[in-house]
């Protein structure tokens, strides 16, 4: 299974790209973990946020790989612990397709994005510095995979 994050967001600091890059090397051949970005669109004083946020939605969509489901990041997703993480991720495992999941902007996911999803998962009900967001589902989805596999990781 490939899981892919689709995030929008570009010229991240380098601790961002050092903390996602550690945990998706740590994930199995069987179980890659990529991280695809979409360009974010100037927001200025003037900007149309409904045409940008179409735009990135757009971007978004068209970074799916076929096939995969599509899974969003929202502050209004459903909340889960780690064991129950697990047991999502031994779901996806079982249900053979790759996993994309999809994180917005400053203003969210587009319409078309939230509307494509078949689950949508909250990781706080703050809203959460995007950037953030990458290193910390890397790292819960690793520590999902661990306890699926008695991995000592999620003991530490």
């Amino acid at each position: 299974m490939r899981i892919t994050l689709i995030a929008v967001g570009n010229k991240m600091p380098s601790w961002i790209a050092q903390g996602f890059s550690e945990y998706s090397r740590r994930f199995p051949r069987d179980m890659s973990f990529d991280l695809i970005e979409i360009t974010p669109g100037k927001r200025g004083k003037n900007a149309d946020i409904a045409r940008i946020l179409e735009k990135e939605g757009e971007q978004t969509m068209a970074a799916i790989p076929k096939g995969s489901r599509i899974v969003t990041l929202e502050v209004e997703g459903k909340p889960w612990t780690t064991p129950q993480l697990a047991v999502q991720l031994e779901k996806w495992q079982m249900d053979g397709r790759d996993v994309a999941l999809l994180v917005g902007g400053p203003e969210g996911l587009a319409p078309a994005c939230i509307k494509a999803s078949e689950q949508k998962w909250s990781l706080s009900t703050l809203t959460l510095p995007h950037p953030m967001v990458r290193i910390m589902v890397a790292e819960s989805l690793y520590r999902a995979w661990s306890i699926n596999n008695n991995h000592p990781y999620h003991r530490e």
